[in-house]
């Protein structure tokens, strides 16, 4: 008989127990229990990451869950697979038929779909023409198009108000002509924004951010979790309820494949040559939920209680944080974070996305994880404490400023290494991997031409180096680089000069052979977990 969970005291011990798992039968178990052991064995000493593939191309790269796209999304192959494999591959597009951006939407946990293709992965695109696909995430057919506009609007940006519910589709820039910007035209239209919810996909409004209502020294805008965030180029973010806006400017709602007559216009809703209605008019300037004046508009909400980081806006405060109470705008106690590093590129923070309201701040050569906590005796305020920090390995840097050569000559060094120096392991890339708890860093050391990078993997609650991961390509700091590490399998998408990209796959293998010798490949390996946690292989 197995083992029977203690009984709950409560019902609110009875929710909090089986939110955590502790249930045998509650859905999702089996599948934390089998991230638990894919960590252990991913962390044993003798599991290696191999490259098992490499391409490259003359077109951006990309990357989403378990899927490779090339050729502007014309090509998608599975990772997933112990060799990479072509899932489809179509003929070559257009310009007029080119993808701007791109979003892989997968289906919502319970509910009742309309459709049974909502309930498979989907890639939601958007062309340079204006139009939205969903398109099959594994065979690249169109389920379901959508017309935006045919105005002199272009559609660029995709991104989520809410993860997987709504998405927001927003206009570049609308760039005043020289005789509008000289009469100063105040119902000048900025941007536009498309709202839809998903899944299935239908059309909640398109609203226009306009210099008479929000300004004219406006230079962008964005919508997350329910917040609409403009940001002006002297530095100032300013913070609207989107969720009121769009319910107070709504004057008529519409949903994809409707007829409506609108403003003169007949049509159907989504199709072409009509496209969406512009059914939200703002016409007043809505109030203004939070304001806060930033350096480049560095402007970030987290923690618990709430708070938010930004930069002061002067040039010399560059690289100095502020940690404040969104309440009151208090500071934080130890609330002003500075890594006081000489270097090339900034340091950079942000709030850990493992939604423990945790910080991350990351140096050329230091990892500061911090965490918020409540002074003590003063239950109101709240102070910045050190959780644990992670450390560059630089025991073999020598940067002394007089050195003494065999003869017995001193020199004296004129300058002074900078933090960064290529020449020293530094920081690049910080990241969290939810499914499996890590906190993964990728450190970069260049001598010469040849820069040398390995993947760490470290306890997220303590910083514990779990595991170490040679890149076997050569690095080289100055081309844009993206590592993402996704359970069992690497991913390194590298940059180069004149478009050029590459793309290396690493995949997780547990091997016994010692080094040097090839371990048979008729020879199966078998894990297993015993109830103490402890991972055997034979």
């Amino acid at each position: 008989a197995g083992c029977r969970q203690p009984a709950a005291r409560n019902v609110c011990s009875l929710l909090a127990r089986r939110a955590r798992g502790f249930y045998a039968k509650d859905a999702g178990v089996a599948y934390r229990k089998n991230l638990g052991l894919l960590r252990r064995i991913m962390c044993q000493e003798s599991t290696k990451f191999r490259n098992v593939w490499t391409t490259h191309s003359a077109s951006p790269i990309a990357y989403e869950r378990g899927r490779i796209y090339l050729d502007n999304y014309q090509c998608c192959i599975s990772s997933i697979a112990q060799e990479p494999r072509i899932l489809y591959q179509k003929a070559k597009c257009s310009k007029s038929e080119k993808i701007e951006d791109a979003l892989l939407l997968e289906c919502p946990l319970g509910g009742m779909l309309p459709s049974p293709s909502d309930y498979k992965s989907s890639l939601i695109v958007l062309t340079v023409r204006n139009w939205l696909l969903r398109l099959s995430a594994d065979g690249g057919e169109i389920l379901q198009k959508v017309y935006l506009t045919s105005s002199s609007c272009k559609f660029r940006y995709l991104s989520w108000d809410t993860p997987h519910e709504i998405m927001v589709i927003k206009s570049a820039q609308n760039k005043l002509p020289a005789a509008a910007r000289e009469v100063s035209v105040e119902d000048s239209v900025l941007f536009s924004l498309a709202v839809f919810q998903v899944l299935p996909l239908s059309f909640i409004g398109m609203l226009e951010i306009k210099k008479k209502i929000f300004g004219n020294s406006v230079t962008d805008v964005a919508v997350s979790h329910g917040i609409l965030i403009v940001m002006y180029s002297m530095g100032l973010v300013r913070l609207y309820n989107f969720q009121a806006i769009t319910e107070e400017f709504m004057e008529q709602p519409f949903d994809l494949g409707d007829e409506f007559n609108w403003n003169g216009q007949v049509g159907v809703v989504g199709k072409y040559p009509f496209g969406l209605p512009l059914n939200i008019k703002i016409t007043d300037t809505p109030p203004v939920l939070f304001e806060a004046s930033s350096l480049a508009n560095a402007f970030q909400i987290g923690g618990y209680p709430w708070h938010y980081i930004i930069t002061p806006n002067k040039k010399k405060h560059n690289g100095v944080f502020h940690i404040c109470s969104l309440k009151d705008n208090a500071l934080a106690k130890n609330g002003i974070q500075e890594m006081k590093c000489c270097s090339l590129e900034p340091d950079w923070i942000y709030f850990h996305p493992d939604m423990s309201g945790r910080i991350i701040h990351v140096g050329p050569n230091l990892i500061k994880v911090l965490k918020l906590k409540e002074v003590k005796n003063n239950t109101e305020q709240m102070e910045i404490a050190e959780d644990f920090t992670i450390v560059a390995n630089r025991e073999n840097c020598v940067n002394d400023a007089v050195t003494v050569t065999a003869s017995g000559r001193v020199v004296k060094k004129r300058f002074k290494l900078l933090d960064d120096d290529p020449e020293q392991e530094t920081f690049k890339i910080v990241d969290y991997e939810d499914e499996l708890d890590l906190l993964s860093t990728v450190a970069v050391t260049q001598i010469g031409a040849d820069g040398r990078a390995h993947l760490d993997f470290h306890c997220n609650d303590h910083g514990i180096l779990l595991k170490s991961i040679p890149l076997l390509e050569s690095w080289d700091v100055t081309y844009s680089h993206e590592v993402y590490f996704d359970k069992d399998l690497v991913l390194h998408i590298e940059q180069k000069p004149n478009r050029r990209f590459s793309c290396y796959v690493y995949q997780m293998v547990c091997d016994t052979a010692k080094d040097g010798e090839c371990s048979n490949p008729e020879k199966t390996e078998r894990v297993f977990c015993t109830k103490g946690g402890r991972v055997f292989e034979y």
